[in-house]
Parts: structure tokens; sequence; C-alpha cells
């Protein structure tokens, strides 16, 4: 067989990274190494996988082709090597771990540090997502566990959660932004009128989802919830904000807490993961975050 899971590891990493060189310092390899590899892989398929004229490695159109499809294989290959080290032992060889971006990632460094003391061999790896992300990543098998899906899981992928509480939101503008003066509670059709600044939805299958935007109001989409947070102190926009991140920034002067006339609830958070996997790494770390003193002080479940 021509392909082999290391050559797909190999596009991964190139793509991912966005050059040989640093593909193969993230793989441990040579350059050399890396670069034998898709040549010899170009040459079997016969067809060029990377444009190499620019400064960045691009793929081609086979080459995309090849590396979505290859993605699905090197996660069934993950699964199943994840399945033969559990009926062995039950602790998975990989944890892949995903935590909303409105949960702050250090919250579950104590978690972490507790996981090590256990000594299990289980190798961590935390990404982050936004909104709909979360959910999506547990659906296109990016993650095992997700921290903080916010509403309610879709239907007919066999997710399975337990609630870890809920974010209080504020509505938030900038000391020189129009709305900072007009009377409260604001009206709906007032809000629309100004921009909204939301953070952008991370998921690549399910629809985007968003908050507290108004129908036809203009929205200025940034890549995380700090940004959002940074860009409604500029006064380029307005929305809400979870409590925690804009309250500092109330107390500073960065940023005007409004009343409107119909406030936002808040998001339930969820712990999510698919039915019928029960690794003992995942169940350890589905059981001690519920029981976390951070989240539970986060999410007001102190």
């Amino acid at each position: 067989m021509r392909l082999t899971l290391e050559a797909l590891e190999t596009l991964d990493a190139i793509e991912e990274h966005g050059s040989f060189a640093r593909a193969a310092e993230a793989l441990h390899r040579v350059p050399s190494a890396v670069t034998y590899t898709v040549q010899k892989l170009e040459s079997d398929m016969g067809v060029a996988l990377f444009d190499r004229s620019g400064r960045r490695a691009r793929l081609t159109p086979a080459g995309r082709v090849l590396l979505d499809r290859g993605r699905e294989l090197l996660r069934q290959a993950e699964s199943l090597e994840n399945s033969v080290k559990r009926a062995g032992h039950g602790w998975e060889t990989q944890l892949v771990i995903a935590v909303d971006d409105i949960i702050p990632l250090e919250r579950l460094f104590p978690v972490i540090s507790a996981f090590d003391a256990l000594m299990t061999g289980t190798r961590l790896r935390f990404t982050q997502e936004i909104f709909g992300g979360a959910w999506d990543a547990l659906i296109d098998r990016r993650a095992d566990l997700t921290v903080g899906a916010g509403g309610d899981a879709p239907h007919g992928y066999g997710l399975l959660t337990r609630q870890i509480g809920a974010m209080p939101f504020v509505f938030a503008v900038a000391p020189h932004h129009p709305l900072a003066e007009a009377p409260e509670p604001l009206a709906a059709e007032i809000v629309a009128r100004y921009r909204s600044v939301a953070a952008a939805d991370s998921s690549r299958r399910l629809p985007a989802r968003s908050g507290g935007i108004q129908p036809g109001q203009d929205v200025l989409v940034m890549p995380t919830l700090a940004a959002k947070a940074a860009a409604q102190i500029e006064g380029l926009g307005v929305g809400y904000l979870p409590e925690y991140i804009a309250r500092p920034h109330i107390e500073a002067g960065r940023l005007v807490e409004r009343r409107v006339d119909v406030e936002r609830a808040p998001s339930v958070m969820h712990l999510a993961w698919r039915s019928g996997e029960e690794g003992r790494a995942l169940q350890w770390f589905r059981d001690r975050i519920l029981e976390e003193p951070g989240i539970r002080g986060l999410l007001g479940r102190s």
C-alpha cells in the first residue's frame, strides 16, 4: 500500500504549521525526512500535493482531498489504538479535551495536576472551541470530551451531557459609546442601530451559533472572547460578555454595564461526550471536573 499513516501525519503537520521545516520540528524529524516523505507520496500517486511557489506550502486541490479524507483515517486509527489499549487496562492512549473559550483554561490546571499524579500514561491534548464548536468537536471526533458546551446538545448524534452550571452575561459598552448615555432599559430597536461584536463560532459541520444579536444588526466578528471584549472597550461595537470577563473592566471604567429591556438569560454549560465511549481517563476527567471548585465558582455552583 502506497499510503501510510506516517505520510498522512506528515501532510497534516505541514498544513497545520505552514512549512516543511516547522512540520519537521513538530514531528521531531529532520526536514529532509519530511521532504522525502512528501516527494515519495507525490511520486507514488502521480500528483502534486503541495504548491511550493509561495513562502507558505499550500495544498493543491488533490492534496486537499487527500488530507481531508486522510484526517478521518487518522482519527479512526487513533480510535482503534485507544480501543486496543482500553481492552488491555482501560486507560486511553490519548484523551483530547475541547474547552469552550468561555471557560478559562487555567481553571483546569488543578485537574491536570491531579491526573498527572495518577501516572496513567494517557497523553492529554487540550483544544479550544467557541459556541457550537464545542458540540461540533465531538461530532467531528476532534475531541473526546468537551467542557463548557453551551445550550442544548444537537439531536441525532448520540451525545451525552452533564450540566456544570450557568454562565451569567452582562450587556456592556465603552464609556464613549452613544449607548452609554441612552435611557435605560435599552430597547431592542435602539440597540440594533449599533454594531454588535461577536465571537466567531468554531463549528465545522453544525450551523453557527451566536447570542444577543438583534435581527438586521451589523456584526463585527472577532476570533476569541478576549478579542471581543477588547473591541467593545475600544468602542467598535456593543454586546454581551460573560460576567466574569466584563466585571473587572466595568469596575476599572473601561466598560459601562447597561440594562436592556429583554435581558439575556445565563447560558447553561455542559460537559459532553459521545455515548458508548467510557475509557477510564474520560470517566476520571468527567467526574473530577464536576467537582472542581474553580469551575463551580465560575459558573455559580460554589
